[in-house]
């Protein structure tokens, strides 16, 4: 029926709910779970985690497909499924360490891991502010090479460019990320 809708369409059919957002969502699982599936099986080697990550990145899009702010959808897909695989990989590590038998206790954290500083910085922060500063399509680069870490094939794959547009998109996004940020926190400043 709807074969042919883009994936910002699909994600605001998914937003409004009901059976048209179940089909939605169920044509963004086709099209999206092969590649999902194939990265997240690159960072994890336990097919078991690998099924309930990609499950679980579906019922994140279900629940908070409105929050999705135009951006390339397949970007915003793996930054889920990606943070789901930390999220699970942290539980089983945390499972496998509490004795046998005992509820396991995770004590809150003292202080945030680096990766979640960046993730929050990235999101929060100075940087944050100034990425959305950028262009999105200059900002799905960066986030793909620099935050997910992928090559320029696989950025170019996941965002569905040619890799040369990739390279120039990030020299491009590194200039532009440069300038937004000395406009929100100039370096230097006065002595």
């Amino acid at each position: 029926m709807g074969g042919d809708r883009d994936d910002a369409a699909l994600l605001r059919a998914v937003a409004k709910g009901g059976a048209a957002g179940a089909e939605a969502l169920a044509e963004l699982y086709d099209r999206h779970s092969g590649w999902l599936h194939a990265r997240l099986t690159r960072r994890c080697a336990d097919p078991e985690t690998v099924r309930e990550v990609l499950q679980d990145t579906f019922m994140t899009v279900w629940r908070s497909a409105g929050t999705h702010r135009g951006a390339e959808a397949g970007g915003w897909l793996w930054v889920i499924a990606a943070r789901r695989l930390v999220d699970a990989v942290r539980a089983r590590s945390r499972a496998e360490r509490a004795p046998h038998g005992h509820p396991v206790y995770a004590p809150p954290a003292v202080a945030p891991s680096a990766e979640e500083r960046v993730l929050a910085g990235l999101e929060y922060g100075d940087v944050g502010a100034a990425l959305d500063r950028i262009s999105p399509e200059l900002r799905d680069v960066l986030r793909a090479t620099v935050v997910d870490g992928l090559t320029t094939r696989e950025t170019a794959r996941l965002l569905g460019i040619p890799e040369g547009t990739v390279k120039t998109r990030a020299m491009r996004a590194r200039k532009e990320l440069r300038a937004a940020l000395e406009h929100i926190a100039p370096l230097g400043g006065t002595a």
